[in-house]
C-alpha cells in the first residue's frame, strides 16, 4: 500500500470518528421529539411543604409528571429511561407504546414499579397500592400493536388518589371511552391528557373523552414543538377556558379547584 493510500483511509477513519462522536444520540422510538435531551428538566430538590389538602404536580416532560403528596410520596407517570424527574420516586408508572413511555432499568430504589400491562401476556394489568398518603390504581385500555392490531386491556390509565383529590393520568390512550371505563375512573379532579392526535386518539376524540370526564382540571402533555398543542388549544377555544403557566410546577388544592373547567397548560413538550 503507497504512503498517500495510508493518508487517505487514516483521514476517512478520522472523518468517521468525528462523525460518532457529533453525532445525536436518539431515543429507540418512533416518536418525534422524544431523545434523552429531554431529561435535562433538574427540579429543586428543596421545595415548600405542601399542605395537607394540597397536591404539586410537574410536568417533566413527553408523558413524564412527578405527582408530590403532603406527606412526601412522589409518583412518576409513564417512567422511562429518557426522560426522568431528578428525584428518585417512590411509585412510578409505565405504558408499553413506546420506550419513551416504560423503563427497561427502573432505579432499584423505587418502592412499586407499576406496568400498564401485564407481561405474562395473562390478561390486564391489575394495580391498586396505597403508599402512604397516595393511592394508585389502573384502568385498562386497549392499545394498537406495531402491527396495527388491537392488543385488547394491553395498557392502563393511572389514578391517583390524594386525600380529596383524584387525578387520572390517560396515558397513551388510543380510543375513545367506554361507559365502563367511566365508571371504573370514577370523579376526576384533574386529568393528564395527550394531545399529539396521531400516535393517540385523535384529537376530536381527545375533545369527547374530556367533556365526558369534566374534570375541573386538564392538563395536556404529550406534544410535539408546541404545533399539535396550539391545533388543539384553537379546537377547544371557546369550549373551556384556557390559563398558561410560566413554570412547570402547580400546586393544587380540592377547593382551590377552578369552579369551570379549564385546561392548564404547563411548559414541556
Amino acid at each position: 500500500m503507497s504512503f498517500s493510500s495510508m493518508l487517505m483511509r487514516f483521514g476517512l477513519g478520522l472523518a468517521a470518528l468525528a462523525g460518532l462522536m457529533t453525532s445525536p444520540a436518539r431515543a429507540q422510538s418512533d416518536e418525534p421529539g422524544c431523545r434523552p435531551e429531554m431529561a435535562s428538566l433538574r427540579l429543586p430538590v428543596q421545595r415548600a411543604a405542601l399542605a395537607k389538602d394540597e397536591v404539586r404536580l410537574t410536568f417533566v416532560g413527553h408523558a413524564t409528571f412527578l405527582i408530590e403528596t403532603p406527606g412526601g410520596i412522589r409518583a412518576a407517570t409513564d417512567y422511562n429511561d429518557y426522560v426522568r424527574p431528578r428525584e428518585t420516586p417512590d411509585i412510578a408508572t409505565m405504558n408499553k407504546a413506546h420506550s419513551t413511555h416504560n423503563s427497561r432499568n427502573p432505579d432499584p430504589a423505587i418502592k412499586q414499579v407499576l406496568p400498564g400491562w401485564d407481561s405474562g401476556g395473562q390478561g390486564a394489568a391489575k394495580h391498586d397500592v396505597t403508599l402512604g398518603d397516595m393511592r394508585v390504581r389502573n384502568v385498562p385500555t386497549n392499545i394498537r400493536s406495531y402491527s396495527g392490531a388491537t392488543d385488547y386491556d394491553g395498557n392502563s390509565m393511572f389514578v391517583f388518589e390524594i386525600g380529596d383529590l383524584c387525578i387520572a393520568h390517560l396515558g397513551h390512550l388510543h380510543h375513545p371511552l367506554e361507559p365502563g371505563h367511566l365508571r371504573a375512573l370514577g370523579r376526576v379532579d384533574i386529568v393528564l391528557f395527550p394531545v399529539d392526535g396521531s400516535y393517540t386518539l385523535d384529537q376530536e376524540g381527545m375533545v369527547e373523552v374530556l367533556k365526558s370526564l369534566q374534570a375541573k382540571v386538564m392538563i395536556p402533555m404529550h406534544f410535539f414543538g408546541g404545533s399539535s398543542l396550539e391545533r388543539f388549544l384553537r379546537r377547544t377555544d371557546g369550549v373551556w377556558a384556557t390559563e398558561r403557566k410560566a413554570e412547570p410546577t402547580i400546586t393544587l388544592a380540592k377547593a382551590g379547584l377552578p369552579a369551570q373547567p379549564t385546561i392548564i397548560v404547563l411548559p414541556g413538550n
